[in-house]
């Protein structure tokens, strides 16, 4: 698949992977539509993508909103008549044990951004993306594969959208869609810090190891060549493949590498300062 003047929405584009895919493909002279809640930052990454010498539109918008997800799309039509990519990347982490969550509306609230915010988004892009024969590639998690302990909110949203994924991918084929879904493991991002702690609020620190983040650039590197071929999954490392793969012949192993992606107690002591 080329990208040069395809229409590419992507949601959650104002920083880390959304920002680093909107970069990296428009250098390949994509015709970009960037979304995301924060304006003055969505504006920004826009600027540097016409900096590069393509079309960049910038959307805010509330992926847990049907309606601002509706008229993401609807802007994307009226810019560029139509949609090639759907790149359904908006998210939030949540790091906490489940004896430890103080408000249980957290639940819904992840589901909300990132399972609902991907139905709404590929429920209004669907027939664009027929007419295109595109492609829908959803930005999850190795914790949307591999339950990992201290995330149970996470994961459980996270697990929701890869399902929805998997089996839209089977339906979407009748029209020529392909779907793809990437599972990032620990990027170099601010998501896990962003994320919320068991009260709801900010954490201000990552609740796993950082050492060996992968460098965003690579992430987003890894998703555009899994986009150019049109993969069904990637997977970013051969440690996350054998990962995957011991979850189905020897989970228990799989549970203990899970417990030791954990950040070292003095971390988690720092993580519950923050609450």
């Amino acid at each position: 698949m080329r990208f040069e003047g395809k229409v590419i929405v992507i949601t959650g584009a104002s920083d880390g992977i959304g920002a680093e895919l909107a970069r990296q493909l428009a250098r390949e002279k994509a015709r970009l539509v960037l979304s995301a809640r924060t304006h003055e930052a969505l504006e920004r990454v826009a600027a540097e993508c016409r900096s590069a010498g393509t079309e960049a539109l910038a959307v805010p918008a509330d992926v847990t909103s049907e309606e601002d997800c509706r008229r993401l799309i609807e802007r994307a039509i009226e810019a560029f008549g139509g949609i090639d990519v759907l790149v359904a990347n908006a998210g939030v982490s949540m790091h906490a044990r489940f004896d430890a969550i103080e408000d249980f509306s957290t639940f819904e609230k992840l589901f909300r951004i990132n399972t609902m915010g991907t139905v709404w988004c590929v429920r209004h892009a669907y027939p664009h993306l027929q007419r295109s024969r595109g492609l829908i590639v959803g930005v999850s998690s190795l914790a949307g594969r591999v339950g990992v302990p201290e995330r149970t909110t996470y994961c459980a949203s996270k697990f929701a959208q890869t399902g929805f994924l998997d089996a839209l991918r089977v339906e979407a084929a009748d029209h020529g869609i392909d779907v793809m879904v990437a599972y990032p493991g620990v990027v170099a991002t601010e998501l896990r810090r962003r994320g919320w702690n068991g009260s709801g609020a900010p954490a201000g620190v990552s609740g796993l190891s950082e050492e060996n983040a992968m460098p965003v650039a690579e992430c987003a590197r890894r998703i555009i060549a899994g986009m150019r071929a049109r993969r069904r999954e990637v997977i970013m490392t051969a440690r996350d493949r054998v990962g995957v793969w011991l979850k189905l012949v020897a989970p228990k192993i799989v549970d203990r590498m899970a417990k030791a992606a954990l950040a070292r107690p003095s971390s988690t002591s720092a993580m519950e300062k923050a609450k």
